[in-house]
């Protein structure tokens, strides 16, 4: 998963970023007035943009308007200080997904993003299924067939990210891009080997493999035969 986060506060960034990055796994880009984030935003490939309101150079408002006008539907969890009816209104009205007062948890934070990237990917509860296998995006745990399987975090996050994309072929840049920051070229390596273990683990005792290689393509999970 990949999040945006427009906010010229930057130790507050920075939080945000720490957190999201250590608890959920998620790559963080950030962006520091509303012209950058804008063009982020649509030049790039996001599960979430975090986006506050008061930003220089353009207000976290027009951004949103500019995104939604353009038909970019990347769900925005909005960070203001305005929490009146009538800004709350104009904030859904304009295309937010959903709003957090500031100031706020760090942890409902967390709570929300998660929520928000399910519910962009169709999926609004917690445990994802696919076939026989099941996973706990709140516990980050996975499980075949009832048999609880170990990951490392970055198996885990490659395997989340492939079953939030089923019906597409995800390519190795696709996966380094949403794994890693805009350093990713130096990780550019460690696909092959992470996929390769996820393989060894997920299909260890079953007939029936849970990942495909199309060459030159990507990645996906197998559907039942």
């Amino acid at each position: 998963m990949r999040v945006l986060i427009v906010e010229d506060e930057t130790r507050l960034a920075q939080n945000i970023a720490a957190a999201i990055r250590e608890a959920a796994g998620y790559a963080v880009d950030l962006a520091a007035d509303g012209e950058t984030g804008l063009d982020l935003a649509s030049n790039g490939v996001y599960d979430l943009m975090v986006l506050d309101l008061m930003l220089p150079r353009m207000n976290g408002l027009d951004v949103l308007r500019r995104l939604r006008s353009s038909r970019n539907i990347t769900p925005v969890l909005i960070l203001t200080a305005q929490t009146g009816k009538e800004s709350v209104v104009e904030l859904l009205n304009a295309g937010a997904d959903d709003y957090l007062a500031k100031p706020f948890d760090l942890g409902e934070l967390l709570a929300r993003v998660k929520a928000l990237i399910r519910r962009g990917k169709g999926m609004a509860h917690p445990v994802i299924r696919f076939r026989d296998l099941e996973l706990d995006t709140l516990a980050q745990t996975v499980h075949r067939a009832g048999r609880e399987i170990e990951l490392s975090p970055s198996e885990y996050r490659i395997l989340e990210y492939l079953i939030h994309q089923t019906r597409t072929i995800v390519s190795k840049e696709a996966l380094l891009e949403h794994l890693y920051d805009y350093n990713w070229q130096r990780h550019s390596n460690v696909i092959e080997a992470h996929i390769s273990n996820l393989r060894r683990k997920l299909d260890s005792g079953f007939d029936t493999p849970m990942i495909e290689t199309l060459r030159g393509r990507g990645y996906r999970l197998v559907r039942e035969p």
